[in-house]
């Protein structure tokens, strides 16, 4: 007589009771992508690793495609958007991110993730777009955040793909410490509020001209009234 307990059905779904977080599920499928690769993972391996029905992760992240942009995003957001990054002292903000951006990337374990391919480079696009480049707008505030925030999404971009995604010989073999070095001076321009644009000079109206060009025309036009010129 068998005395065995049956292993209990999965659910299928949405689950109920206290189902596993997305977090657990983000862990296992990590630890399947690291050992083999985005293609030779799926979906029904990362759910009998967790212990549940393929269709919660459906369920959670809608594809193995969404599923690998939470395990990318969600390291990208531990680096970059943490509290001590974006939270300190703004005076020493370009160092804190340059130093997140190399700390991250030269993750062994990363670096590994980050070679799958166009799902990675695509990953990676739309944190900086939509995750991180909010993070800096609401940080930075005031009028000119956008612009701000976007011209350094510009220089952490250019940082990834020129040393980590395509590698250049020359960012390639520059130490963390020189690209810091490199890069802090072009952040702290870019970061620092820009003065508001001074309002153009009053056009000079002679004649019905306007404007710097016609300020030297209304010039000569009446440097040729005074010498009597004009019309001849």
């Amino acid at each position: 007589m068998n005395n065995a307990v049956p292993a209990p059905a999965r659910t299928r779904g949405r689950p109920r009771g206290n189902p596993p977080t997305r977090e657990s599920i983000v862990s296992a499928a990590r630890s399947l992508f690291l050992e083999h690769g985005y293609r030779g993972t799926t979906l029904r391996a990362v759910a009998g690793a967790v212990g549940v029905d393929p269709a919660l992760i459906v369920y959670h992240f809608g594809s193995k495609k969404g599923l690998f942009a939470d395990v990318m995003q969600f390291q990208c957001a531990d680096a970059l958007a943490r509290d001590e990054v974006l939270g300190g002292d703004p005076a020493t903000l370009p160092d804190r991110l340059i130093d997140a951006v190399t700390d991250l990337w030269e993750d062994a374990d990363f670096q590994q993730l980050t070679v799958q391919g166009d799902e990675a480079a695509e990953v990676i696009r739309e944190y900086l777009e939509r995750e991180l480049l909010v993070r800096l707008v609401e940080f930075l505030g005031g009028r000119d955040a956008t612009a701000r925030a976007t011209a350094v999404v510009t220089i952490l971009g250019g940082l990834i793909y020129t040393r980590y995604l395509n590698p250049l010989p020359t960012p390639a073999a520059l130490t963390p410490s020189e690209i810091r070095h490199s890069l802090t001076p072009a952040l702290r321009a870019v970061l620092a509020p820009r003065p508001r644009a001074a309002a153009p000079a009053t056009a000079v109206r002679r004649g019905g001209f306007t404007g710097r060009n016609s300020y030297v025309a209304a010039e000569k036009h009446q440097a040729d009234k005074e010498t009597g010129t004009e019309n001849h």
